[in-house]
């Protein structure tokens, strides 16, 4: 979908909810609108025009990369300036993103004869379906995120074939964003997660001090900014000898990430992969130790719709979201066993002609380092 769709559908968002204009403040759909990517800016869509509002930081270059759009100055309060816009737009009710401002946003944005009336996930149906630019991006990421793993592997393997105990954790996430910004990314889609040890049976563990030890468990849960698009992956390797009921449980987290995968196909309710690896979770007699969703959506955000999750109490109308050729989403069973090991694997996964699709070359078999 080009610009023009997006906005044309936009318009009939404000048609068919009796709407003067949308406002639009958050920075994903402001750059997934215009992929200008700003700590400051606005779009506001009327009926018969769209505006790129930002301040003097990003004008110029707002204003020579946007040549489809308005591109307004914000001058001096940023609060007063869209308030008196909006007047001068004459704008009567005003849509907002009701889940992307603050209670101050919307008090200090107040403003005599306009009405504002907010929305959540404006954009998700847009969003959830990626268009092919967006497709050849992600895939880009994705190739580029196993290059770091690599480096980092071959991080750690010098580190212990040199007998170097002093890396930790954190080091290591060090060596991780250096080699990020080395191979032209712009930052980490979330903070790394590098947990050794016992510290991996913690699904989000933070990062720390602690020296990385051999025959233990490393997991690492990874991603990149690349042009602007977020990447997500996690393996967990062990380094030294693993115990056999380390190969155990990783043989079943293993398999479930394949049960899910199989799932993957369009037309089939997403909440199925989450379903089925649970259901074969419960079979290992296991299920009590997976402590989170089987995955989601990823795209500008980390985190977007849709969500790979099954809710037993009752089919909710997110669990219902069907499968379709464009989505992006992660499938990342788990087991974490507190004070002992977690097990975590982690792929981006691509729907294409029907069906799920890989991109990253890197095994799901369990990596040791001996």
């Amino acid at each position: 979908m080009n610009l023009d769709e997006k906005i044309n559908w936009i318009k009939k968002f404000l048609n068919k909810n009796n709407l003067s204009a949308f406002l639009f403040s958050s920075v994903s759909n402001v750059f997934y609108l215009t992929r200008f990517r700003s700590s400051n800016a606005f779009i506001i869509i009327t009926p018969g025009n769209k505006y790129f509002l930002t301040d003097a930081r990003y004008f110029e270059k707002a204003k020579n990369e946007l040549k489809e759009w308005e591109v307004v100055l914000i001058r001096d309060s940023t609060y007063n300036f869209l308030k008196k816009f909006i007047k001068e737009l004459k704008i009567k009710v005003l849509g907002f993103e009701k889940d992307g401002v603050t209670c101050e946003f919307k008090e200090r944005l107040r403003t005599k004869g306009v009405r504002f009336k907010g929305f959540s996930e404006v954009l998700k149906d847009l969003r959830i379906i990626k268009e092919r630019e967006e497709l050849e991006i992600l895939k880009e990421g994705v190739k580029k995120t196993d290059e770091i793993y690599r480096y980092l592997i071959d991080v750690i393997k010098k580190s212990f074939f040199k007998k170097d105990l002093k890396l930790t954790e954190l080091k290591l996430r060090g060596f991780l964003i250096s080699q990020i910004f080395e191979i032209g990314a712009s930052g980490e889609s979330f903070p790394a997660i590098i947990a050794s040890g016992k510290n991996s049976a913690i699904p989000h563990w933070e990062s720390s001090n602690v020296k990385i030890k051999k025959n233990t468990p490393l997991l690492i849960d990874m991603g990149i900014i690349w042009k602007g698009y977020c990447t997500d992956f996690t393996r967990t390797i062990h380094i030294g000898k693993p115990s056999s009921e380390f190969r155990k449980i990783y043989d079943i987290v293993k398999t479930a990430w394949y049960k899910g995968f199989e799932k993957v196909k369009s037309g089939v309710l997403i909440a199925e992969i989450d379903k089925t690896i649970r259901e074969y979770f419960k079979t290992k007699e296991v299920d009590k130790f997976f402590l989170h969703a089987t995955g989601h959506g990823i795209g500008v955000e980390i985190h977007e719709p849709p969500r790979v999750y099954y809710q037993s109490e009752g089919l909710r109308k997110k669990d219902a979201e069907i499968i379709k050729d464009g989505m992006v989403f992660t499938i990342e069973p788990g087991l974490y066993f507190p004070n002992k090991f977690g097990i975590r694997i982690e792929n981006m996964v691509f729907v294409e002609n029907g069906r799920g699709e890989i991109y990253s070359e890197e095994t799901l078999e369990l990596e040791t380092i001996e």
